[in-house]
């Protein structure tokens, strides 16, 4: 089998059953925008799509263009990726599937390990809590030697995904990552990441390799951190140590981040 091309413009085939088209709405936050997925084998009418993304009407006609849709999925809450998730039901009267049942319309709340058959294939579901508490991963089996996984914001196509104190968390985040590294390595070839912001990357489990070892080095630096400032340090305080050179955009991210962080570590203590 030929590798597909795995970077390109805001509207590409990165896998064979799923194409990857970019919200217009760049942000501090939604790097380059949001990247919502059609998903359908060769040959299919209809689609799934994954994460419709912010009410941009341009981008919601993109996505419907595609042709018939009979299943939206949400890999978590964020307005980046659920804001239009209602109009979009409506307009093309798909139903709609989530882990939080808020956001779920004519469809019960997706459940870890359902393999869910629409558009011609099957569509694995992984939840995968930390970034938020409602996140999901979606995984694709292109072949016996290929996959692919749909990240949302628990892995991201450039930097790394904040946690979300106090919807989010670290402890169950780190223990994600360890079930995505363990899908990277069930694999005989490589699995893609399809992420929620951000290009497409190739390698699943180096990935999740990346992202444990700057998470551990984070722990490390909020250690030292406590242990300059005292233990009831608060969270501008190690934040201002830890973070030093984060753009005033991202603060509240980073903010947040620390949250997660000194919970995990004062809970261990």
């Amino acid at each position: 089998m030929q590798l597909p091309r795995f970077r390109g413009p805001d509207d590409e085939a990165v896998s064979p059953f799923a194409t990857f088209v970019r919200a217009p709405n760049p942000g501090p936050m939604t790097l380059d925008g949001t990247n919502s997925y059609v998903l359908r084998a060769p040959g299919a009418v209809g689609t799934v799509v994954v994460d419709p993304g912010p009410s941009i009407a341009s981008h919601l006609d993109r996505l419907a263009s595609f042709g018939p849709v009979e299943l939206v999925l949400l890999t978590h809450h964020h307005p980046d990726h659920s804001e239009a998730l209602a109009e979009f039901s409506a307009r093309v009267g798909a139903p709609v599937a989530a882990v939080d049942p808020a956001f779920c319309i004519d469809r019960a709340p997706l459940i870890d390990g359902e393999v869910i058959e629409a558009a011609g294939i099957e569509i694995g579901v992984m939840r995968t809590p930390g970034h938020t508490s409602d996140s999901a991963c979606f995984v694709l089996a292109d072949d016996g030697d290929h996959g692919s996984v749909l990240t949302g914001d628990t892995i991201l196509g450039r930097g790394t995904s904040i946690i979300a104190d106090p919807d989010g968390a670290l402890g169950p985040y780190l223990e994600s990552l360890g079930r995505l590294k363990a899908l990277a390595g069930s694999v005989r070839g490589m699995v893609a990441v399809l992420p929620g912001h951000g290009p497409v990357l190739r390698d699943l489990g180096s990935i999740c390799d990346d992202y444990l070892v700057h998470r551990a080095d984070r722990l490390e630096q909020v250690r030292r951190a406590l242990a300059k400032l005292g233990a009831d340090a608060s969270v501008d305080e190690v934040t201002d140590l830890v973070y030093v050179d984060t753009d005033a955009a991202v603060r509240p991210a980073a903010e947040a981040s620390v949250r997660a962080q000194l919970v995990y570590l004062r809970g261990r203590a």
